[in-house]
């Protein structure tokens, strides 16, 4: 009897042991996958999902740079994954444990290649553009018919912006997004590391602080849809979930997006696995989940953002890869710009300038 209890608690150690070996944590952004894909990556692997989100690249990078962070993947933006490489915060992805990885879309490489040398540490889950969320309806009363929806004077002239308050504005609350998008309004380098340029924007944003109902960079979403704000500065396919959003609930309310004329922000949400993850084995198993073609389609025909898997086009559906607000054509992506992060005192200087704009002070 006393063996047999030994062997069953024996039995009952392994599999707690099995069970806790086949588990993956990911910590992705909110509202950003079709959650079948979580339910079908178990049911495929018989490995638990835990699935958590976050709503801005800071608190990531808070857990990320302070080490043991539990997760087995994150999705951290490209100018932040720079810097977080460079602090040997992610382990380089294992080739032979990623066969999907021939499905990856060349002329994205190529251009996350500026954030992740030869690609090492991370794939391309979503990429996307910066720009301006519209109720057309409220925006045309507000400032008239020809309202300059597609132009970055919507959001950053306080004449518009003052007209626009009555009915509602968010802005996305990422210094890395907003003010590179005011140095373009003024006509400096959107990527510019000069701080006495940086520090033009100040007065910019402040010029309009007092009109912006919230900075938030998940809200906004269900706020457009359902009618509570007119304009929101987001992220391209957030913005088009709005629209989708509203459409389906017949609301009423007509969304559009638009990237800015003047040229809008590419940026690129990338997978990478952190240098302590619990279970990097099961992390590349997720990594080449998403990196199946019918399963990236998946995630972009539900979410309505680019991604760089080449392969994934094919299934993709039309209204997504026939929308040039999710599938740029070549003139509008020589019109992108992108960013490259801050060096860290330069970090310290944007992010105190950055705490007295949203604080009104």
């Amino acid at each position: 009897m006393k063996t047999s209890l030994l062997s069953f608690t024996a039995v009952l150690a392994l599999t707690a042991a099995a069970a806790h070996a086949e588990e993956v944590r990911v910590y992705n952004w909110s509202d950003y996958i079709d959650e079948s894909l979580l339910e079908k990556f178990e049911a495929e692997t018989g490995i638990d999902l835990i699935y958590d989100v976050f709503d801005s690249n800071e608190v990531l990078e808070t857990k990320m740079l302070a080490g043991g962070s539990g997760y087995d993947v994150v999705v951290p933006t490209g100018s932040f994954l720079q810097r977080q490489i460079t602090a040997g915060a992610f382990q380089k992805l294992d080739p032979e444990q990623l066969p999907n990885l021939k499905n990856m879309w060349d002329v994205i490489q190529k251009r996350t290649a500026e954030f992740d040398p030869d690609n090492a540490y991370s794939i391309n889950y979503m990429w996307g553009t910066t720009g301006m969320g519209v109720n057309l309806a409220k925006v045309q009363e507000a400032l008239g018919e020809d309202a300059p929806i597609d132009s970055l004077d919507l959001v950053f002239k306080p004449e518009n912006m003052k007209k626009l308050a009555a009915c509602g504005v968010y802005f996305l609350d990422a210094p890395t997004e907003v003010i590179p998008a005011a140095l373009k309004f003024i006509g400096e380098d959107p990527d510019s590391k000069d701080a006495d340029v940086i520090a033009k924007t100040e007065p910019v944003l402040k010029a309009i602080r007092p009109y912006i109902s919230k900075f938030n960079s998940s809200e906004y979403i269900n706020a457009l849809a359902n009618g509570d704000i007119c304009v929101a500065f987001g992220w391209s396919g957030d913005i088009l979930q709005a629209r989708d959003r509203a459409a389906e609930a017949n609301n009423g309310v007509e969304i559009a997006f638009n990237a800015p004329k003047e040229g809008a922000l590419m940026w690129f949400d990338q997978m990478a696995i952190p240098v302590d993850a619990p279970n990097p084995t099961g992390a590349h198993k997720f990594l080449n989940f998403i990196m199946d073609a019918q399963n990236m389609a998946a995630a972009s025909n539900y979410v309505y953002y680019a991604n760089g898997n080449k392969a994934s086009q094919e299934f993709l559906n039309e209204d997504v890869i026939g929308d040039t607000a999710i599938y740029p054509d070549a003139a509008a992506l020589d019109n992108l710009y992108t960013f490259s992060p801050y060096d860290p005192k330069l970090q310290r200087i944007v992010t105190r300038m950055w705490t007295g704009i949203k604080s009104g002070v």
